[in-house]
């Protein structure tokens, strides 16, 4: 079986690969091919793999090429995790936004509204060629922003393109481990957006441990999400949020905090990976991701006071593994229970049947179907549809050129709090990204 990367240059393709080396099943990944626009990323990450693929029998194979065609013809699954514009553009994002005063973060407020302009029309674009080169694959979708660039790819290919994030995964892991039950079999009542979830249940032989969690403050305040939110807000909630949404309930300290750091995220990442690309090895490649992992989210607990991240959550091992589970229940018809990307169909009634969102899914050769869920109480529903009313708003501009679309997604977000900002943020974005120069 095929799997292509898209992205295949990128930082984390190794923790992808590494989770195929230590699938031995029936129907295991064989091939693997990378794609990137990049020969020398592609040089780099290609080399990683060979010697992670040294010693290991029956290694999948791996081919590279700048060849989207190429990549895609003979695929079963298509890996999506392109940067457009790398990191140079996420440390452009981020330093407009914070010049006036609002979030840059990749997929969060102005930062992703950018992101997504330039990177839903590339989307689209590869949406049109799977659908032509390799229409019976799956599409696995992890570029950001997650929920955003899966809507605008399943207008091309409809339940055929399946969004993934490790977010949730590591979040109903910590809560699992406290409760002292096993995240594999637990339901984990999840829902909301990419990276604008909350986890209202936790579900053990139909009952709902979450409860002894709220009830218990020396828990609670124990691990990443208590942490970084406080005991008190997580039992006035009633829910634990996904960590994206400590930049809504402390916007005003995260985006001090961001200002007053030495670098940006993307700044950082870029410094650090053009060290790892400059002497690609599996042991500086080890060295990157350890120190990646160990800043994650660096700032926003530098604003709460959370300390240094748990032992336990710097052991990478989140969205390779949603990605190899999701294709092994479609690939072995094996049915698995994954929170996933996906189309509406009326599991949130407050959006439409088309509106991707992010929930507990059954998934099996014929795709994912979302599952029910607890109703998303008010202050939920605001968030939400908010949010993604400014995405919509993307994809107009994205599909029609409206410049006016733009200022829309950016006024109507609720990170974004005055028109003429969203008139000053557009006109910015436009200047450092020539990939903007569509939008009249």
């Amino acid at each position: 079986m095929k799997l292509t990367i898209l992205g295949g240059g990128g930082f984390r393709v190794p923790l992808v690969y590494r989770a195929l080396l230590a699938d031995r099943a029936e129907g295991r990944v064989t091939r693997v091919t990378l794609h990137d626009v990049d020969p020398g990323r592609l040089a780099a990450i290609g080399g990683v793999l060979a010697e992670q693929a040294r010693g290991v029998p029956d290694a999948p194979e791996v081919t590279a090429t700048t060849d989207l065609d190429e990549a895609l013809r003979g695929a079963a699954f298509v890996f999506s995790a392109i940067r457009v514009g790398g990191l140079a553009g996420r440390a452009a994002d981020e330093r407009v936004a914070l010049a006036e005063g609002v979030l840059g973060q990749e997929t969060v407020g102005a930062g992703g509204i950018a992101y997504g302009l330039r990177t839903v029309p590339v989307a689209v674009a590869i949406a049109r060629r799977v659908a032509a080169v390799a229409p019976d694959a799956w599409v696995i979708n992890f570029t950001n922003p997650a929920g955003l660039v899966t809507e605008a790819m399943s207008r091309v290919l409809g339940d055929r393109v399946i969004g993934i994030c490790d977010s949730p995964v590591g979040l109903g892991r910590r809560v699992a481990r406290l409760l002292g039950a096993d995240p594999d079999e637990a339901f984990l009542d999840y829902a909301g957006l990419n990276h604008l979830g909350w986890l209202r249940g936790v579900r053990v032989d139909g009952r709902d441990r979450l409860p002894l969690l709220l009830a218990d403050p020396e828990a609670l305040g124990s691990f990443e999400e208590g942490k970084l939110f406080g005991a008190d807000w997580l039992r006035s909630l009633g829910a634990i949020p996904n960590e994206y949404l400590h930049y809504y309930y402390f916007n005003r300290e995260a985006v001090a905090a961001y200002r007053e750091a030495r670098l940006t995220r993307g700044a950082y990442l870029s410094e650090q990976q053009a060290g790892f690309y400059g002497r690609p090895s599996l042991t500086t490649w080890r060295t990157a991701l350890a120190e990646r992992e160990a800043t994650y989210m660096a700032a926003n607990r530098d604003a709460a006071g959370a300390g240094e991240r748990a032992g336990e959550d710097l052991e990478p091992g989140g969205y390779e593994k949603v990605a190899l589970a999701l294709m092994r229940a479609v690939a072995r018809d094996e049915r698995a229970t994954l929170i996933l990307n996906v189309r509406n169909r009326g599991t949130l009634p407050v959006l439409d049947e088309d509106a991707v969102v992010e929930v507990p899914c059954a998934v099996d050769a014929g795709g994912a179907r979302p599952l029910a869920v607890t109703p998303l109480p008010y202050h939920a529903v605001g968030l939400v549809t908010s949010v993604k009313a400014a995405e919509r708003e993307v994809l107009a501009a994205a599909g029609t050129g409206s410049r006016a679309a733009a200022v829309r997604a950016f006024a109507l977000h609720p990170l974004v709090d005055s028109v003429a900002v969203a008139r000053r943020l557009l006109d910015a974005y436009t200047r450092e990204h020539p990939g903007l120069s569509y939008l009249a």
